[in-house]
């Protein structure tokens, strides 16, 4: 359970303010239909994180054990320092016209902007570290704990959520796993 609550915990902080954050709440606005935009948001997450989870878990075939430390505790280090880089979203992340449907629309457009992204490579990452179904269940629950409310709430939530703060605590909780990796 470990796995799943760091893993939850992790991505969830990481969302916060993320790229893929940003195209919820326009595809919130736009479609306002959030039902389908979550369930979207869902499958896009699991199929990606899926695949992520499944990088991971092969890293650790092909990795010693010192290696293995020494690429997750640099690759936190690395993570905590892009955490301190906002993300801004492009205008063509969302396709004008919703020839997919609201839930059609929301998976491709997610799982496009979600790959490379820093929660694709923290769940790589952290299944390098854990058992990769529960990072995989944790990493997509983190996933929904950071844009679900943004699907109702909108605007109201960018107005609220101190984002500069949140980037900080995400980037030292990266920064603590990668030297609790490295000198561990």
């Amino acid at each position: 359970m470990e796995a799943f609550f760091v893993s939850a915990g992790i991505v969830a902080l990481a969302e916060m303010g993320d790229k893929t954050q940003l195209l919820t709440l326009v595809l919130a606005l736009r479609f306002r239909r959030p039902w389908p935009i979550v369930l979207g948001i869902f499958a896009a997450t699991l199929i990606n994180h899926t695949l992520a989870g499944a990088v991971g878990a092969w890293v650790t075939t092909q990795l010693g054990p010192q290696a293995l430390r020494w690429a997750l505790g640099l690759s936190f280090i690395a993570m905590a320092v892009w955490m301190l880089i906002p993300d801004k979203l492009d205008d063509d992340e969302v396709d004008k016209t919703p020839r997919f449907g609201v839930f059609g629309t929301t998976v491709v457009t997610f799982f496009l902007a979600e790959m490379g992204d820093k929660t694709q490579i923290a769940t790589v990452m952290l299944a390098a570290r854990y058992n990769p179904y529960w990072v995989v269940a944790g990493t997509t629950a983190g996933m929904l704990l950071a844009d679900a409310p943004v699907v109702w709430l909108g605007e109201r939530m960018t107005r609220l959520v101190p984002i500069r703060v949140v980037h900080r605590v995400s980037a030292a909780v990266f920064a603590a796993l990668g030297l609790f990796a490295l000198l561990g």
